[in-house]
């Protein structure tokens, strides 16, 4: 395994429970928007590395990553302390199942995230080649409370964007709910799926396996939840060997 080791050149925390920085970036390290890598620190003269999605696009010359931060986790507790110019671990070959190639061809692409789980379409939303394949790029975020609505501006503000503006051209549509806050739209994001209530409320086409694509992030609950929504909708499930209607990442930072 080989191991790059990047620069912090900018660190922001957005709550007290969630955190997101960027490092440079070696010329070498080549992924796919939607991948993850192996990242971390030097713990005790050895590597201490986990899953993490890659939230910026593959054409920007910097890395940045989201991550939770876990009182005792053998690596967040120590990654939430990081400062500028420290060094973090990469490993150099990314891989993943969140990325575009691996789901067949369709109308709108729905981009279903929780928590951290948001990362990952960080990039694929920011991918040229993303609107050239579908008609609308659908996100959605949920969280516990408002204040973990990570990139919410920058999110409510693509399509206006001085640069991201030329590649969305008012295709992509930003969706956010909470579940333990008052807020105005509340609820599990399974709950708005079913009966149509989400596309109703984007005023959309309703949800058709036959055209259709779905990613889904987040935690192992609502993957599962809706993992099982989909295929009862008619959907398959695509991987790195096969095309589907929908794809899921296992590897979560947060273990």
């Amino acid at each position: 395994m080989a191991l790059l080791s990047e620069t912090v050149i900018d660190i922001k925390h957005w709550t007290n429970k969630t955190f997101s920085f960027k490092t440079t970036r070696n010329k070498t390290f080549r992924f796919k928007n939607g991948e993850f890598a192996m990242i971390g620190l030097e713990v005790e003269n050895k590597p201490l590395l986990r899953a993490y999605s890659i939230a910026s696009p593959n054409h920007e010359d910097h890395l940045e990553f989201l991550s939770i931060k876990v009182p005792n986790g053998p690596l967040t507790s120590k990654l939430q302390h990081i400062k500028l110019k420290d060094e973090i671990l990469i490993n150099s070959k990314s891989t993943g199942t969140l990325v575009c190639d691996y789901l067949l061809p369709g109308r709108n692409l729905f981009l279903l995230s929780t928590g951290t789980g948001l990362a990952p379409f960080m990039s694929i939303i920011r991918d040229p080649e993303t609107y050239e394949k579908f008609n609308k790029v659908i996100l959605t975020h949920t969280v516990r409370e408002v204040k973990e609505l990570a990139y919410k501006d920058f999110l409510e503000n693509l399509n206006n964007d001085q640069l991201y503006s030329e590649i969305t051209k008012g295709n992509f549509l930003y969706f956010n709910s909470v579940t333990r806050e008052n807020f105005e739209r509340t609820g599990r994001i399974t709950t708005w799926i079913n009966e149509n209530k989400l596309t109703n409320y984007l005023n959309i086409e309703n949800f058709d396996p036959k055209l259709d694509r779905v990613m889904i992030c987040g935690s192992e609950d609502m993957t599962f939840d809706l993992k099982t929504l989909f295929e009862k909708k008619g959907s398959s499930e695509g991987s790195t060997q096969i095309q589907g209607g929908f794809v899921i990442e296992k590897a979560f930072a947060e273990k």
